[in-house]
């Protein structure tokens, strides 16, 4: 911030402390009145901008912030853990359905197509209902769908449905639950909360078959008992403990600062405070969210396949997802095979250098590492953040993983030590966390006011992958060996690092800010007008202190 940005706003930007009212030229040349502004520890103006009223979620207190997202990374735990629980139950369910490993294995891959259809039909149901509704709907059906997978004598066809709509009611965790995240958020504060929630997800899977490994050893029917008592243990927390986050900002900042022009703005104001909000709308409100803009249900649809036409997340999706993300799935699937000769409380025991090595790469190298890199290059660049600037975790990501991939493979093919498998899940789960983080925190940051559509287009790529993995991955193995295996993952983790980062930061100037400011993707023509001009009151906000 230059020296005259900092005398006129008279306040210490290390503080963030609120700063007298000022008034400025928007990038059109139009007076607007900013009222009162508050800025990150950057010295840069906060984003989105807060409100001044106590229902804005940006405005709650940190407890009622991190209470909203540790339910959202719980219910993200669940969206993984329900999925890889029964692993270790193989043998059990072939047994039970009379099947071979590979039929098994599709119970591992059916979740996965109902967790990537569930964002097609909720997303768009949270942006009319409301994030809450669409949660706790989602945990119900979940749950159900838990407690079918353990009835006594359903057929492997029956198992297979009630798995699908198991995935099915927890895919809003994805969607949805990133948005609550958004919805609490500001920009400055993304990396390490993203952060949080990709280690859910991440430790979801793993944690499912390290605790369903101790589970087996009762019977398989006392996994889907667990998790359907995790479910019910979610579901009385959201009711508790989540309140309502979408809030009609653009709406109330109108009505604060006369960014709209064509209302009268007293009033506007007087309109605006009638609209009950978050907190306001009651228990539980089954009625559209009054001051928002309402998308038609099946525009999440055409939203999500729009987003093809945007390289900077098409690439940046699809090289993470098949060249890092997928192969996760394997190692999942076939380290029961893999450690055939141990017991099933030691094969779960396997899994722990999967988890530490997410966990420590969270606590030590993700969020708040990229949340720092960020600031940190942003200040050498005249206090401007690029969403580039979150790419560069990736070059450690995929070279982490790609020697966690070749080493485990080694391992098992030349029957080495089994540390050595531990120190390979080590540096694949750190790879694997680091990487996820740096694509989920780049592809908000690219388009913030899509993230909706951004993280459905994300959960809609990245769940069919793990769909399609286990119907190959046993025969391959079988035909080829874990070595083979392994080296061909190894090339393929290993080409994501230089190619596609140069090409991202090429591609972005050209469409970054097309799609940024372009109304069509979210909104109905009647009010693109309106939304063209809150958007520039936003921007405002983003450029006032540059001077």
């Amino acid at each position: 911030m230059s020296e005259k940005a900092a005398k006129q706003l008279d306040h210490d930007p290390e503080k963030g402390e609120p700063l007298a009212p000022v008034r400025t030229l928007d990038p059109r040349g139009s007076i607007i009145n900013i009222g009162t502004l508050r800025l990150d520890p950057a010295g840069s103006a906060l984003i989105p901008p807060p409100t001044s009223d106590p229902l804005d979620p940006l405005n709650w207190s940190q407890p009622q912030k991190y209470a909203c997202i540790s339910i959202v990374c719980f219910f993200y735990f669940l969206f993984t853990y329900q999925t890889t629980a029964p692993i270790p139950s193989f043998a059990l369910l072939q047994e039970q359905f009379h099947a071979t490993y590979t039929q098994v294995n599709w119970t591992f891959a059916i979740p996965s197509l109902g967790l990537a259809l569930g964002p097609l039909f909720c997303s768009a149901l949270a942006d009319i209902y409301g994030r809450r509704i669409v949660i706790i709907g989602g945990t119900c059906i979940a749950l159900v769908a838990s407690g079918c997978t353990s009835i006594h004598g359903i057929s492997l066809h029956g198992y297979m449905i009630a798995r699908f709509f198991q995935g099915f009611g927890a895919s809003p965790a994805a969607t949805v639950g990133l948005s609550i995240i958004n919805d609490v958020s500001f920009e400055h504060e993304q990396g390490f909360r993203i952060g949080l929630w990709v280690m859910a997800i991440d430790l979801g899977g793993l944690c499912g078959g390290f605790i369903g490994a101790f589970i087996a050893t009762i019977d398989q029917y006392w996994i889907a008992y667990h998790v359907t008592i995790l479910f019910a243990a979610l579901l009385a927390a959201e009711c508790l403990f989540l309140p309502e986050t979408l809030f009609p900002r653009a709406l109330v900042l109108a009505s604060e600062e006369g960014a709209l022009g064509n209302h009268n703005q007293e009033a506007l104001s007087a309109e605006t405070s009638k609209i009950k909000r978050t907190k306001e709308l009651g228990y539980l409100s089954v009625r559209k969210i009054p001051g928002v803009i309402h998308p038609k249900p099946w525009d999440t649809i055409i939203r999500a396949t729009k987003i093809f036409a945007y390289p900077t997340v098409v690439i940046s999706t699809f090289s993470f997802v098949f060249f890092q993300y997928w192969w996760i799935c394997s190692l999942l699937t076939m380290e029961p095979a893999a450690y055939a000769t141990y017991k099933l409380q030691v094969q779960g025991l396997f899994f722990l250098g999967l988890i530490l090595g997410t966990v420590i790469a969270e606590v030590f190298f993700s969020g708040r590492l990229s949340d720092w890199l960020v600031m940190f290059l942003a200040k050498r660049n005249n206090g401007q953040r690029t969403p580039e600037m979150r790419l560069w975790m990736g070059y450690p990501a995929a070279v982490l993983s790609s020697l966690g991939l070749l080493i485990w493979g080694l391992s098992i093919d030349k029957e080495w030590h089994w540390i050595t498998g531990q120190i390979a899940f080590f540096l694949y789960g750190a790879g694997l966390q680091i990487g996820n983080t740096a694509l989920s925190s780049y592809i908000v940051d690219s388009y913030y006011e899509h993230a909706m559509d951004i993280i459905t287009f994300y959960t809609v790529i990245i769940n069919p992958s793990a769909f399609a993995e286990p119907w190959f991955i046993n025969t391959w193995v079988e035909s080829s060996g874990m070595f083979i295996q392994s080296s061909n993952l190894f090339l393929h983790t290993m080409s994501l690092t230089p190619g596609n980062r140069i090409y991202l930061v090429l591609c972005r100037a050209s469409y970054n800010l097309h799609l940024r400011r372009d109304p069509n993707l979210c909104h109905p023509p009647e009010v693109w007008p309106q939304v063209a001009k809150a958007n520039d009151a936003w921007k405002s906000r983003d450029h006032r202190l540059l001077s």
